[in-house]
């Protein structure tokens, strides 16, 4: 599995001429690095005495973020795999017309399951709490929080790029409409809320 490699083997392992891990997989690990230092900034909070007032609130933070951490890991490893699934589905026979059936279904649905929008829905959900640590957490910390917010943008447009590139592929005219205007809210979403944080940091630092 891709994620019990080291960091090295991980970045050999991208770098190869291998297909995956691919940019799905990269913007599973940003969104997983992002939830990370989202926990941290959290934890480094938890426990002083100047920032009492907020500590239930980063108890909840910390947890909530180790969850989705954990989710968006294991996403890094479900990209690939859904990566192969799409290849695999393109290696089935197509000597029939039952066969070609068969295999354009193939390919439309493993096509379908490797559409990545679970990760930039769970990564987005988290970029407002971002903010939330921002201001409230830790004031040291401050610039982690900044790099929580633009890994999460990256995490998420990452993601998206992968949704529209995949929808390209898909008949399924109700789904890729479906799955492209969510895809433009999220984005817009993501830029806005990352310029928002970084417009406040200026202020500040």
């Amino acid at each position: 599995m891709l994620v019990d490699l080291t960091i090295k083997e991980f970045l050999a392992e991208t770098a190869s001429n291998a297909p995956a891990p691919g940019g799905g997989s990269i913007s599973a690990l940003n969104g997983a690095i992002a939830t990370a230092l989202t926990e941290m900034v959290a934890n480094l909070t938890i426990g002083k005495k100047k920032y009492a007032d907020v500590e239930g609130q980063m108890k909840t933070i910390a947890t909530e973020a180790a969850l989705i951490r954990e989710r968006l890991i294991r996403d890094i490893d479900r990209d690939s795999e859904a990566y192969d699934r799409v290849f695999a589905a393109f290696k089935l026979p197509k000597e029939t017309e039952e066969q070609i059936a068969e295999r354009a279904r193939a390919i439309e649905d493993a096509t379908k399951e490797a559409v990545p929008m679970q990760v930039a829905e769970e990564i987005a959900s988290v970029m407002e709490t971002v903010i939330y640590v921002a201001h409230k957490g830790n004031r040291n910390a401050v610039t982690d929080a900044c790099v929580a917010m633009m890994t999460a943008r990256t995490c998420v447009l990452g993601a998206l790029l992968n949704v529209r590139i995949n929808l390209a592929s898909i008949k399924d005219e109700a789904f890729v409409k479906q799955m492209k205007v969510k895809a433009d809210h999220l984005e817009s979403e993501a830029i806005r809320i990352e310029t928002k944080l970084l417009d406040w940091v200026k202020t500040i630092v």
